[in-house]
């Protein structure tokens, strides 16, 4: 299956929303570890000028994400199997604890919101758009952090999934294991929503586990 980068909007975030997506783009293998990528080619596949593209990858690099080549472009930095063992083990300490922690502390309203949040990632899934997948991901996940109150929490789990790499998406996408195991977040959602918060914790722990399963072998 054959994925490119979707077209954005033009408005005055333009440069945020390119970065963005071009984080989700390294995030899953759509913008490969080792390769070299050019502003104007990937302003191409935007629809969009160079400058955007070539000043979000300037904040990609300043997060470690692709390394600057001059008169080249940018290339993708890889991530090693002890890097990722190390991301994985960190959110695993803070991530499903919090999720117990912050499952009372969400109101219907709040729910409501995270169950549109997890359709539309199940929904990405199923039709292999692994960009709007992976930032609808990114963006419930830390929808529910936010409720710790904590921005450095926050902060720090923002900064650990950036550097993740999930290689293993493109072909779950394809045979449609990819949207099985996407329902995971509907299913979150719903345990919070009945105060299981024991058991909220331990589907984001298996949740997580993912990451260095299925979702990272290429």
């Amino acid at each position: 299956m054959t994925h490119h980068l979707s077209a954005v909007k033009k408005n005055v975030s333009l440069r945020e929303t390119v970065a963005q997506a071009l984080r989700a783009a390294v995030i899953s293998g759509e913008m490969k570890p080792g390769e070299v990528y050019s502003a104007p080619m990937l302003g191409k596949r935007f629809g969009v000028s160079p400058t955007p593209v070539r000043e979000a990858m300037l904040d990609l690099v300043k997060e470690g994400l692709v390394v600057s080549l001059p008169n080249k472009g940018f290339r993708v930095t890889e991530v090693s199997d002890i890097d990722l063992d190390e991301i994985t083990a960190l959110r695993l300490l803070i991530e499903p604890p919090t999720v117990a922690a912050v499952t009372p502390l969400i109101d219907a309203h709040g729910l409501e919101r995270l169950r549109g949040m997890a359709a539309a990632i199940v929904d990405f899934a199923g039709a292999g758009d692994l960009i709007a997948y992976t930032e609808a991901d990114r963006a419930f996940h830390i929808a529910i952090l936010e409720y710790s109150g904590n921005r450095r929490l926050v902060s720090l789990i923002s900064e650990l999934r950036a550097h993740t790499r999930l290689l293993g998406l493109a072909p779950l996408a394809a045979t449609g294991k990819l949207r099985e195991m996407s329902v995971e977040h509907l299913d979150l959602v719903e345990l919070m929503a009945a105060g299981k918060a024991a058991e909220a914790q331990a589907l984001m722990t298996r949740h997580i586990g993912h990451v260095r399963g299925e979702w990272a072998r290429p």
